[in-house]
């Protein structure tokens, strides 16, 4: 996706680029309000990460009221160290789609992106996933390559589910501590590393071409390609 970020702390804002291009997004910044309005309203964007309180005499809110009067239908992801209701309700209410507070998970916010992104295509829920002759059925809760059968342990379904929603992107190893094992420190153990072995033992030994592929020094991803 290409993304538009408006933050103005640079600690958040350097946090927040570095792990949504490291997923393969391009990400445009801007540190001030103006700068911001300018940026969202002359290009195109498939999602903009606005924060609430900026600086340059333009606040979150004031971009979005003026982004809606113009028929600008980016979807917005207003993140805020503000988090009562009537600050919630009044951003929503001013024309965002998403509030996220401060402080926050990446993988969460990477994952309020994923549905932006699927709500504004009009998306339905996907019940198969699937990559190549790799399918992963939701509701039955089974996965297969090539018609053949692959029994997948809970945390190897959960993984894969994971790679599969994000094929053809580089997935990071702090995505996978996020989002597969709800850990949101470095564990400093190689649980991923064990894990990706068995599932890439499972998807791809017996068949070709190989599916899931290291990205040396970054993490993994899921494709025809390597």
């Amino acid at each position: 996706m290409k993304l538009l970020l408006v933050e103005d702390n640079a600690r958040v804002a350097e946090f927040v680029a570095k792990g949504l291009k490291e997923a393969g997004h391009t990400v445009d910044q801007a540190g001030n309000g103006r700068d911001g309005l300018f940026l969202a309203s002359s290009e195109s964007y498939d999602a903009i990460i606005l924060d609430r309180m900026l600086p340059g005499g333009i606040d979150g809110i004031a971009i979005i009221e003026a982004l809606r009067k113009t028929g600008n239908k980016t979807p917005i992801l207003i993140l805020s160290a503000l988090d009562d209701v009537d600050e919630r309700i009044k951003g929503l209410r001013a024309g965002g789609d998403d509030y996220l507070t401060k402080p926050f998970a990446f993988g969460e916010l990477a994952a309020r992106l994923d549905a932006l992104a699927r709500r504004a295509q009009g998306a339905q829920a996907e019940t198969v996933l699937a990559v190549a002759d790799l399918r992963m059925d939701l509701l039955a809760r089974r996965v297969s390559r090539a018609g053949k059968p692959i029994q997948l342990q809970p945390r190897e379904f959960k993984l894969l589910e994971y790679l599969l929603r994000h094929a053809g992107q580089v997935v990071t190893r702090t995505m996978l501590l996020e989002n597969v094992w709800d850990y949101h420190f470095d564990p400093q153990t190689n649980v991923i590393d064990v894990h990706i072995s068995k599932l890439r033992q499972k998807i791809d030994a017996d068949f070709a071409p190989p599916l899931l592929h290291t990205v040396r020094g970054v993490g993994y991803r899921l494709g025809v390609d390597a």
